[in-house]
């Protein structure tokens, strides 16, 4: 039986390790990707019972939501598959801007839904705020797509907490993306516990921070991708991060798992955190992802990790 649980007040069904499409697709942020490999990425993750997939607009742009929506309608099951995708990105000639004005999210929505090939989005989100649109009418306007069916619930991503409880003044909201991993814990002072307290799903991204709480990278890794420009890569703060890594090797293999899977579990120890979206580019990587669910931590071990990266 294959472990579900629901995104916030929605009554959606997710595998709580879904899969981060940034990589299928998405060459404006990894160079070189094989648009195959990708695809086969998602086959492998709606095989093995993974199914959430996590795209967006701007993932290409455009490309990812294709890849994606040419896998999900192969696959046939429409309803079995759970469809994220964002937009907000607005290209002003070379130059990108937010746009959450009610008519502009609509129109997103409508393009993406042709890019999916589909008929509804299962969660769709606001991918970044504008300063300019009062965010309870930006989710006014997805509520109103909610109740025409084409989307089943509301997310938005990277908002700050005024602006999430602007956003969610009337209770609209299901979910919210925003960074967070053991490294990058602000969101603990006060995303989650508001989170918690509405019943709204906290989907992390970047939960391995770009790899580096994967375990396997030391002081001599090199990077030409996003990571190249990433404090969390530099000096000596990478080889302090590294050791803080390597301290939870014990736990892992007390497990019998790998590194990365102790790190997703603590997330889904924590309150409202129902779902994780590690990115993959290989078919490997994400039936290695599904391990997490084995893995228990105790009450010692759950704090242990806290105050390692504390």
């Amino acid at each position: 039986m294959m472990t579900r649980t629901t995104l916030g007040k929605s009554e959606i069904p997710v595998n709580p390790i879904g899969l981060g499409t940034n990589a299928v697709g998405g060459h404006n942020i990894y160079p070189n990707l094989d648009e195959e490999a990708g695809k086969q990425v998602v086959r492998t993750a709606l095989e093995n019972g993974m199914n959430l997939l996590d795209t967006a607009y701007i993932y290409g742009p455009e490309r990812s939501e294709e890849l994606v929506g040419q896998v999900v309608k192969e696959y046939g099951n429409r309803e079995d598959v759970v469809i994220a995708t964002k937009g907000a990105h607005r290209f002003v000639g070379e130059d990108v801007v937010f746009n959450n004005a009610p008519s502009f999210l609509k129109e997103c929505v409508e393009q993406s839904l042709q890019r999916l090939q589909t008929d509804y989005i299962d969660l769709f989100y606001i991918h970044f705020p504008d300063n300019e649109t009062p965010k309870d009418e930006a989710v006014g306007a997805l509520k109103q797509l909610k109740d025409e069916g084409k989307i089943r619930s509301i997310g938005v991503s990277n908002f700050s907490i005024d602006q999430l409880k602007e956003a969610n003044k009337d209770g609209f909201v299901d979910v919210l993306q925003s960074e967070y991993n053991l490294f990058k814990r602000q969101a603990e002072e006060e995303l989650l516990p508001y989170t918690a307290e509405h019943q709204i799903s906290f989907v992390p991204y970047f939960p391995l921070a770009s790899g580096l709480l994967s375990g396997k990278y030391n002081e001599n890794s090199s990077f030409d991708d996003i990571r190249a420009n990433s404090p969390l890569f530099q000096g000596e703060a990478f080889k302090k991060n590294l050791e803080k890594v390597e301290q939870l090797r014990d736990i892992s293999n007390s497990q019998g798992v790998d590194i990365p899977h102790v790190v997703l579990a603590w997330y889904l120890n924590q309150p409202s955190i129902d779902a994780v979206i590690p990115g993959a580019k290989r078919r490997e990587q994400v039936v290695d992802n599904l391990k997490t669910l084995e893995v228990e931590l105790s009450k010692d071990e759950f704090k242990q990790i806290h105050e390692i990266f504390s």
